[in-house]
């Protein structure tokens, strides 16, 4: 049992095995993709099927390896949040492509890309930063929120009557407003203003400063902060010291290891013969 588990470790830790998995989980992303034309399903749709159920069966053996790598507690493949993501993914991709759970298979297999993050460390710490900066980010959205409200309604009170397709009421006042966010079209919108009110520059200009590049910058400035945090947690957990079921696995492998070098030596014959 212990040279399975030792063997279940090596391969799952393996960078052989990490890029077989991102292989398949690119093969499935082109089989997909594929599938959109009527012509190469009419023609290959057999086939698709075939690799994308191969691929399931990967993913499938993919998790058993994991939790036997864990043994005598594979519940502890749970304890991994990307395990339990691929895990899901792995039981809605089972699911009848029939019936009422036609629709939820589908999504399984467009769920599949997803495991491209899992299997990826440098995209497990990108989406880890990005799930990080959540709170934050929300903060400067809310804040943000307050901008375009405001401009939206003092927008209203001096454009409504220049140009009433863009300002004519508060909703859009504040639909122009956010579309000046994404700096696109924004010169026409002032350029319209200015034909009546020549010091319309000020509302624009004010805007775009605020709403454009502080608030993006504040954006940027949370996600490089938490960039940096979850870097260092990473290198902080590299440098914490091995748990006990780390020094079990290590003693079975010294214990096995041990046990072939035995063999070895009564197979071999005595000295002098």
């Amino acid at each position: 049992m212990a040279n399975a588990v030792s063997t279940a470790q090596r391969i799952v830790e393996a960078r052989r095995f990490e890029l077989g998995i991102i292989v398949l989980i690119l093969i499935n992303a082109v089989i997909l993709g594929m599938a959109t034309s009527s012509s190469l399903v009419d023609r290959y749709g057999d086939a698709f099927e075939t690799a994308s159920r191969i691929i399931l069966g990967a993913f499938v053996v993919e998790a058993l390896l994991k939790m036997a790598a864990r043994w005598p507690r594979p519940h502890r493949y749970f304890r991994d949040g990307w395990n339990v993501f691929d895990f899901l993914v792995i039981l809605v991709a089972l699911l009848p492509a029939t019936g009422t759970f036609a629709m939820a298979a589908r999504l399984g297999r467009l769920m599949r890309l997803m495991r491209l993050v899992t299997a990826m460390r440098e995209l497990r710490i990108v989406v880890g930063t990005l799930l990080r900066s959540l709170p934050s980010v929300a903060n400067v959205t809310v804040l943000m929120l307050i901008v375009i409200y405001i401009y939206a309604v003092v927008g209203y009170h001096l454009f409504h009557e220049t140009d009433p397709a863009q300002w004519g009421s508060l909703g859009l006042s504040a639909l122009t407003l956010f579309e000046m966010v994404t700096m696109e079209g924004w010169t026409v919108f002032l350029d319209t203003a200015m034909e009546e009110h020549p010091w319309a520059w000020v509302y624009f200009v004010s805007f775009i400063l605020i709403g454009t590049f502080v608030v993006a910058n504040v954006v940027i400035a949370v996600v490089v902060n938490n960039l940096d945090e979850v870097k260092s947690e990473q290198v902080r957990s590299l440098q914490s010291p091995p748990t006990a079921d780390d020094l079990l696995r290590e003693i079975r492998a010294t214990q096995e290891s041990l046990r072939r070098l035995e063999e070895q030596l009564q197979r071999r014959p005595p000295d002098g013969e």
